[in-house]
Order: structure tokens, then sequence, then C-alpha cells
């Protein structure tokens, strides 16, 4: 299995995590609402930034999307948050978009989100 690249840095300004708890929740009639688990594991969703240093990050980042995880693989990575290793995937094979930091993208940015089974 492919691990994310070190040179990708994950931002802490604008990272969010979030998941779908996977709970079926019927009203009643009367009473308090009953609850139930749908799964016993949640997919839990990181909104992230990449900082790319250089122009040749962005290309071997590119490159490691498309030849290493073919764009849908999966890859391990240290969670941001705890540092723990995670098993994770780009939600819908995307990378988002690229933005220029600096000039001809010797600074650059990805916002993306990343997805992992908790």
């Amino acid at each position: 299995m492919a691990d994310f690249p070190t040179y990708a840095q994950i931002l802490t300004d604008g990272f969010t995590e979030s998941f779908d708890p996977a709970v079926e929740r019927t009203d009643m009639e009367r009473g308090v609402p009953k609850q139930r688990l749908i799964n016993t594991q949640v997919l839990v969703k990181l909104n992230a930034t990449l900082l790319f240093r250089s122009a040749a990050d962005v290309d071997a980042f590119e490159a490691w999307y498309f030849d290493a995880i073919k764009r849908i693989g999966w890859f391990q990575m240290k969670h941001p948050r705890t540092g723990a290793t995670i098993t994770a995937r780009f939600e819908g094979g995307s990378i988002g978009s690229l933005s220029p930091l600096a000039p001809r993208f010797y600074i650059a940015s990805r916002s993306l989100v990343m997805e992992y089974l908790r």
C-alpha cells in the first residue's frame, strides 16, 4: 500500500474533521424517539489543504496520485490530529484544484477531502 507523500504538508488552517454517525432515528407517537446503530464503523471525512513548497513537489504529488494510487486507491498516512496511522483515500477520487501561492507555482496549495473508516 502506498504512503502519503511527506512533502505534501497538511495545513491546520481550514482543517476540519466530520463523520456521519450511522444512526437511524425513528420518531415515536409518544415519548422519546428510538435510535439504533446502522453500521459498526463510520466514514470519517477530513477536509484539508495541502501545501507544496516547490513546483517539483506539485509534479511529484500528481505522479503519485495518477501512478501509485491510480486516483482511487487507498494509502496510509498519519492522522493530522491524533498522529495514528490510518488508511485513507480521496473522496470520489478528487484532489481538488491547485492554487498558486507564489509565481510559477513555486509554492502552491490544494484543498481536498480524504476519508477513512473508523
